[in-house]
C-alpha cells in the first residue's frame, strides 16, 4: 500500500472531487433545459476543455489514450444521460441516494478485482453510512417531487457509475489521470451526442445565464471531479473511494433544499448525520487500520503513472 502521505492526498483529491458532484444534481435541476439539451452542452464544452488541457501539457490525447478509456467513457455516457434524466424527474436525494448504494456491490468486488480487504470494521462503518443514506431517501416518500420513473432511471445509474469506477481504477497503472479523463470525456460526449441529437431536444441554443450554469456544470462537476477523483483512485483503495461517495447525496440533499427549496423532513437530517459521522470516522481512521490489501496481479502494481 501506498505511504501516509499519498493517501492523505488521495483523500483530500476524492473529498473535493465529491464536494462538485453533489452540486452537479443541484446545477442539473436548476436549470431550465430538457436532460438531454444539459448532456449535449454539458459534454461538449467538458471534452474541448479537456482536451485543450491537454494540449497546453504538450501532451495530446492519443488514440491509445482513448482504446484505454473506452469502456469507462461508455460508462460515464450512460451515466450522466441516465441522472441527470433521474435529476428531472424525480427529487435530487432521491436520484442522489439511490446511485449511493454503488458502495454494496464494490465492497463485494473489489477484493476479487484488485486484492483490496477491508477490515470488519470498515465494513460496518459502511453498513451504517448505508443506512443513513437509507433514511435520507425513504425520508423523501410522500415528497411531491418524487417519481417513480425518476427512480429507475437512478437505479440503472447506479451499475453505470459502478462500472465507470471500476474501469478507472484499472488503467491506474497505463495511463495518467488527466490523459484518462480527457478519453472518457471524448467517448462520453461521443456516447451521449448522438442521443441528444437525435431526441430532437437540442434544436435552439441556451440563453443568457443557461450558459453560464452549462459552463460552470462542465468544469466544475465535470472536468475539475473527476479529474481529482480520478487521481486519487492511484492513491486509496477502490472500496474506500466508492465508500466516500454516500457523502454526495447528503451534500446534494443540503444543497437542494438550499437552493431549490426541496423538502427536508426530520428522517432525512436524521440520515445526514449519520452518514457524516459515519464516514468521518471511516476516512480519519489511522492508515495501518484502514485495509488491508493483497496483491492480485498485473492491475494493483504498486506503481501508477500520475
Amino acid at each position: 500500500m501506498r505511504g501516509g502521505s499519498d493517501t492523505t492526498a488521495g483523500l483530500v483529491a476524492a473529498t473535493l472531487g465529491m464536494i462538485g458532484w453533489a452540486a452537479s444534481g443541484v446545477i442539473v435541476k436548476g436549470i431550465d433545459l430538457p436532460a438531454l439539451v444539459v448532456v449535449f452542452w454539458r459534454m461538449t464544452i467538458y471534452a474541448v476543455a479537456i482536451v485543450v488541457v491537454l494540449r497546453m501539457r504538450a501532451r495530446p490525447l492519443t488514440l491509445r489514450g482513448i482504446r484505454i478509456s473506452l469502456p469507462g467513457g461508455i460508462a460515464l455516457g450512460l451515466d450522466i444521460m441516465l441522472f441527470f434524466a433521474a435529476v428531472k424527474l424525480t427529487t435530487v436525494a432521491n436520484a442522489t441516494v439511490i446511485g449511493a448504494m454503488q458502495p454494496v456491490l464494490l465492497l463485494a468486488i473489489s477484493g476479487p478485482l484488485f486484492g483490496e480487504r477491508p477490515h470488519r470494521s470498515d465494513w460496518l462503518l459502511a453498513g451504517v453510512a448505508m443506512a443513513g443514506v437509507g433514511l435520507v431517501m425513504f425520508g423523501s416518500a410522500g415528497v411531491p417531487e418524487s417519481n417513480l420513473l425518476g427512480d429507475f432511471l437512478a437505479l440503472l445509474t447506479l451499475f453505470a457509475w459502478t462500472a465507470y469506477f471500476i474501469y478507472s481504477k484499472r488503467t491506474r497503472d497505463r495511463i495518467d489521470a488527466v490523459e484518462y479523463t480527457a478519453g472518457t470525456a471524448v467517448v462520453a460526449t461521443a456516447v451521449a451526442a448522438p442521443v441528444a441529437l437525435l431526441s430532437g431536444q437540442v434544436a435552439e441554443l441556451p440563453q443568457g445565464a443557461m450558459w453560464f450554469w452549462l459552463v460552470v456544470l462542465a468544469l466544475g462537476p465535470g472536468f475539475a471531479s473527476h479529474i481529482l477523483v480520478n487521481w486519487s483512485l492511484g492513491r486509496i483503495p477502490l472500496w474506500l473511494g466508492s465508500t466516500m461517495t454516500l457523502a454526495i447525496p447528503v451534500a446534494s440533499v443540503v444543497l437542494a433544499w438550499i437552493f431549490l427549496g426541496e423538502q427536508l423532513v426530520p428522517a432525512q437530517i436524521l440520515g445526514i448525520v449519520v452518514v457524516t459521522g459515519a464516514l468521518a470516522v471511516l476516512v480519519l481512521k489511522p492508515l495501518q487500520d484502514r485495509a488491508v490489501v493483497v496483491p492480485s496481479g498485473p492491475d494493483e502494481r504498486a506503481g501508477s503513472s500520475s
